[in-house]
């Protein structure tokens, strides 16, 4: 059911935060990172980056990583106005539209976010309609243009619950397993054309599904990884480990 009252949105968005909150905070949360300054919580390098992850685990990021100096695009379709109006709430800026139908002008208003407010950027780049986890050029393009880099996050949880939707949504059982596995910074040539832009396109798209595949194996398996910490919410959070040699050859895997 569509709401178009405005009042009922923030309603509406004020209860998906509290559910939101009510949720994840029960969860155990780890990450492994291949270089710890990618994180919007603890970076100290000044650099913007355009963070990726899949759209049935957006509420994963928007929990995490709140009031972190984000900007994030969401599809114009009235289904998005509740979720405009909860990562408003969590302190995330936002740009309606979409990297695919009508995104030019979307893509636009994220670049003037990054250069003039200085935020960074995130997209689910195989939203708001999918297929599911088929990568939209339109972060591959922000990155050339803006010559900044792009983070792919790979996010599982340990049995999720699925939604009968096109992403198969993902929610986490209460105290149960989250894990996450970010990639290094991926930088990708300037001013790159069609050609250019779909082989970087296919690489990422390659690499966020590995990425994404080993968190949820992680994530089952409740084993050990290599490097991996705890996680809390918030731009608070400070990370105590070093950079993952593995981070250099990220996409040659």
């Amino acid at each position: 059911m569509k709401i178009k009252s405005k009042r009922l949105i923030r309603a509406a968005g004020l209860l998906a935060s509290l559910g939101v909150h009510a949720l994840e905070s029960t969860l155990d949360y780890r990450v492994a990172y291949y270089d710890p300054i990618i994180d919007p919580a603890y970076q100290n390098d000044g650099k913007r980056r355009i963070y990726i992850f899949w759209h049935e685990y957006i509420q994963f990021f928007v929990y995490l990583r709140k009031r972190c100096n984000l900007a994030m695009l969401l599809s114009k379709h009235s289904d998005a106005d509740v979720l405009e109006e909860l990562a408003s709430l969590l302190g995330f800026d936002s740009v309606r539209g979409s990297t695919n139908r009508g995104g030019l002008q979307a893509l636009r208003e994220m670049m003037r976010k990054e250069q003039r407010d200085q935020l960074h950027l995130t997209i689910t780049p195989d939203g708001p309609r999918g297929p599911r986890r088929v990568l939209a050029p339109g972060c591959v393009f922000l990155a050339s243009k803006l010559q900044i880099p792009i983070v792919a996050m790979g996010v599982g949880y340990d049995r999720p619950y699925r939604f009968n939707s096109w992403d198969k949504f993902a929610l986490p059982r209460p105290c149960s397993r989250a894990r996450c596995i970010p990639s290094g910074d991926i930088y990708v040539p300037s001013d790159l054309d069609k050609e250019g832009i779909a082989f970087y396109r296919q690489k990422i798209e390659d690499l966020l599904n590995s990425l994404s595949e080993e968190a949820e194996d992680w994530a089952a398996s409740g084993a050990s990884y290599e490097n991996e910490s705890s996680v809390l919410p918030g731009p608070k959070f400070s990370c105590l480990y070093q950079c993952n040699p593995k981070s250099a050859s990220i996409l040659r895997r």
